[in-house]
């Protein structure tokens, strides 16, 4: 291991009584292959290790999360090849290091933010999806109806609305903190119930709430599937009123 680093949380100076923490262990890359499979190991050696998996349900294998005792804490553990810290969204902090290997390889490399949201790419797919979840509303699968509820809102809303409002996108995190009341009501009034009338209101709001901000944030190139739309709208309506 040639080095360590923190990011998520502790850069904002964000840190409280719920957070986790999120460190980066950069290793030599002619060591990194075997150290990988000794992930479990140097986890335990860190404190108190009650339980460890790794991250592929994230996307990212080379993570190891984490859960200490004594405190109880969630540790992210990130372990990477040192040439392959010049692949990162945020500039993490240098915690200790072998000479300047790891804030060489930060100072000489961009961080690479995570891309905008894609408008058109989620206006390719939405009504598709809005039909999709009409079917699961007539059939009264209202667990499902919940669940794409939470989808729209991660996917679509969520990362739109922080878009909009200069705010970080990332989901639904800190939304709370980030947005002004009134977007927040809008996204409140996408959460429903398991009852028919609660989902089919959620979903028409789900879809205000895009149509909404589609025309404030559309750019110039963008093409809205109207064809699309006006189909899908009309079936959920008769969904809805069934």
């Amino acid at each position: 291991m040639v080095g360590v680093a923190v990011g998520g949380s502790w850069l904002e100076q964000a840190l409280d009584a719920y957070s986790d923490l999120d460190l980066v262990l950069a290793l030599d890359p002619t060591q990194a292959e075997n150290l990988m499979a000794e992930r479990p190991r140097v986890a335990a050696s860190l404190g108190n290790l009650l339980e460890c998996f790794t991250g592929e349900h994230v996307g990212e294998p080379r993570l190891l999360i984490c859960l200490y005792d004594e405190p109880l804490l969630h540790v992210d553990l990130k372990f990477v090849s040192l040439p392959d810290l010049a692949k990162r969204v945020e500039d993490p902090q240098v915690l200790w290091q072998q000479g300047t290997l790891v804030s060489d390889i930060l100072r000489v490399t961009p961080v690479q933010l995570p891309p905008a949201p894609d408008l058109q790419w989620l206006e390719d797919r939405f009504w598709i999806w809005v039909h999709y979840a009409a079917t699961k509303l007539g059939r009264g699968e209202l667990l499902e109806v919940v669940s794409f509820l939470d989808f729209l809102r991660t996917t679509v809303l969520g990362p739109l609305l922080a878009q909009q409002h200069g705010a970080p996108v990332r989901g639904l995190r800190k939304l709370e903190q980030t947005l002004p009341a009134a977007a927040l009501v809008s996204l409140q009034s996408t959460v429903a119930t398991l009852d028919r009338a609660s989902c089919a209101g959620a979903l028409q709001q789900a879809v205000a709430t895009y149509q909404q901000l589609r025309v404030e944030i559309s750019p110039p190139a963008f093409v809205a599937k109207t064809h699309v739309e006006g189909r899908a709208l009309a079936y959920l309506a008769e969904v809805a009123t069934a």
